[in-house]
């Protein structure tokens, strides 16, 4: 929606992060494959997504009548609970957790994991969260740019850096917070979903304050280009998705 300059202004963030934690020693991240995923899904949003039904109709809030002031923490709370639920969603149902899985089969986490998603997995929220979000309250082209801005947090959020704020980690997601979501230690799953927010995680009771990083990565993850492209058709480890429920 906002071209060139903001894709390039995403690119300089990733690039500028993958930096920082080169510098702090972070070795041996599945860089390939997650630009090979965010190249993949890049290019099948540009080509399916216009064509999607996302809801462009008056919301139960018309955000164009509140102040941004007010309209821009409302909206973005929308979006943010949204997203939980739908995480959760793809933690508990089994094709929506093929989907899902590229992007904890990555068996270095870092800043470049942000990007890593099975293209599909756009597609499904164009119909699903994004437009029920739209349906709640009805954004404008500012209140889209200022939560897209705010969703670059992800970047930092996925990143190895050693970033942990401890007791205060239910305030704003952390990357100390989101690697325990990531980690391949059973005694992990089913807990830290949130996107931005983690106060969801404390009404759900899936909130647990991180104590360490730990590993993170599945059994199987994608060994070509290809692979990437079907990795629902390839994945058939279940195992994560059942403990979770």
């Amino acid at each position: 929606m906002f071209g060139v300059p903001f894709m390039a202004l995403i690119l300089a963030l990733a690039a500028g992060l993958a930096a920082v934690e080169w510098l702090y020693g972070v070795r041996g991240t599945d860089w390939r494959n997650n630009l090979f995923a965010w190249a993949i899904a890049f290019f099948t949003g540009a080509a399916f997504l216009p064509l999607l039904p996302l809801w462009q109709g008056h919301g139960l809030i018309d955000g164009a009548a509140l102040p941004f002031w007010l309209a821009f923490p409302l909206f973005l709370v929308v979006q943010d609970l949204g997203e939980y639920l739908f995480h959760r969603a793809q933690h508990r149902i089994p094709w929506l957790w093929s989907m899902h899985a590229l992007h904890h089969s990555d068996p270095a986490m870092s800043a470049l994991t942000t990007q890593r998603h099975f293209w599909g997995d756009q597609l499904v929220k164009t119909v699903t969260v994004w437009s029920a979000a739209s349906l709640i309250v009805s954004p404008t082209p500012e209140l889209v740019l200022a939560y897209s801005a705010a969703s670059m947090w992800n970047f930092v959020v996925h990143s190895a850096l050693p970033i942990d704020l401890g007791r205060w980690s239910w305030l704003v997601n952390s990357p100390a917070y989101h690697r325990r979501h990531h980690s391949r230690l059973p005694e992990h799953y089913d807990s830290n979903f949130a996107a931005l927010f983690p106060i969801f995680d404390v009404i759900a009771g899936s909130y647990h304050q991180p104590d360490s990083f730990p590993p993170t990565g599945l059994d199987r993850k994608p060994e070509t280009i290809a692979e990437i492209a079907v990795f629902p058709l390839v994945f058939n480890d279940w195992r994560k998705s059942e403990e979770a429920l």
